[in-house]
Order: structure tokens, then sequence, then C-alpha cells
């Protein structure tokens, strides 16, 4: 009988580690099914809450966050570029002019897990922004990219509108806070094991066996 775990990926729309980790565990995911029934849920992370509807260039963010110069801002768009690669995701980074606030997003996210279709919208969310540099705080952007993951579009512009599901957000996003994920991507695993950081296909298939390994069969 197949054994279930449970996945809380804690991330952010905009982080692209945050897409390489998703890109690498959904692999893993896939490598096990046969033997390991994963419950995988998204769960809500903010990098710039503060970040204004216009949002800000890029490098420039970049620059003004983490102090770094333009030549480091390039060299690790290059890895990541290589990172992604190597897992089979195509970032192309010049399009993704600026970051955005990711907040409508995340309601969206929320309102898809309760409807079964968060997965979808995850992955049309990453390659609207790493591929194609669409803005993830649009209304009309949103609400196609539902659309496209199989919800309803009348329903998901009225959530956007009426700011549905902002209670709570906020509220998953404080109960991971003050269990000190203060960086993402971060993975838990049947609400204990937290595994941080991007990590391989690999790693991510050891992490949910073993995992697996000290659960109940379903």
């Amino acid at each position: 009988m197949k054994r279930t775990v449970e996945i809380d990926f804690v991330s952010d729309v905009v982080c692209p580690w945050c897409a390489l980790g998703s890109a690498a565990l959904n692999q893993a995911i896939a490598n096990v099914a046969d033997e390991i029934n994963v419950q995988l849920t998204y769960k809500p992370f903010e990098l710039n809450p503060e970040m204004p509807a216009e949002g800000e260039h890029a490098l420039e963010h970049m620059v003004r966050k983490y102090g770094r110069t333009a030549e480091q801002v390039a060299a690790r768009n290059q890895l990541m570029i290589e990172r992604g690669r190597e897992i089979g995701v195509e970032f192309n980074l010049e399009k993704r002019t600026h970051f955005f606030n990711t907040h409508d997003a995340h309601r969206l996210l929320y309102w898809a897990a309760s409807k079964g279709l968060q997965t979808e919208l995850h992955q049309a969310l990453i390659e609207a922004y790493f591929v194609n540099g669409q803005n993830p705080s649009s209304h009309a952007t949103l609400t196609t990219l539902a659309q496209n993951a199989g919800l309803n579009a009348k329903d998901a512009l009225q959530i956007l509108e009426r700011g549905q599901y902002t209670h709570e957000v906020r509220q998953v996003e404080s109960f991971y806070r003050e269990r000190g994920i203060s960086a993402v991507p971060a993975m838990i695993l049947n609400q204990q094991h937290v595994v941080a950081g991007s990590q391989s296909v690999e790693f991510y298939e050891q992490a949910i066996r073993q995992s697996a390994r000290i659960t109940s069969p379903t």
C-alpha cells in the first residue's frame, strides 16, 4: 500500500530559487509516484510585501535591497539560467525586467487550492513571470492565468477585486514567520521536517522517501 507524505512548499512566485526548487520537487514527486502519495500545497511568502503596484526595476531592486553590483546580478542570473537548464527549466530573465508585489497572486493560489488546481495555477504563474516577463500583480494577467489553469475567470476576477482571502493569506504567512521561516523556498514534510533552500531532484526524492518510511500506509 502507498504511504502518504504531506508537503508544504513555502515560496513566492517571483523568487527564482523557489521556481527552481518547485520544478525539482515536482520531478521528484513524479519519480516516487508509483510508491508514495505526495500531497503538495504551496504556502505564501511575500518577498516584497511593500512593493508598489508598478513594481521596481529588477536591477535597481537587487542593487538597493541586497547591495549587489550590476556584475554580481548578471552572474547570479546566469547561474540561475544554468541551474534551470539542468532540470529542464528555461528562464528568460531578459524579459523579467521588474519585481512586483505578489499578494494578489497568493490570494488566487489560496483559492485554487480549494478547487484542486493550485499546482496548475502555480506553474502558470512561474512560467508567466520567468519565461514571458508578465506582471503577476496585474488583475488582467492573473485572471487569464487562472482561466488557463482551469479556474473560473469570472470568479477569479471577483476574488481579486473584492480582496477575498487577504486575511487567510496573512494568517498563513504569520504562521510560518513565527516558526522561523525567514527565507524561501522552505519545504515542510509532514508538518515536521524542514528542508531549506532550493535543492536537487535527488535531494527532494530522498527527503520524500525518508519521510514516507516513518508514516503509516494509507
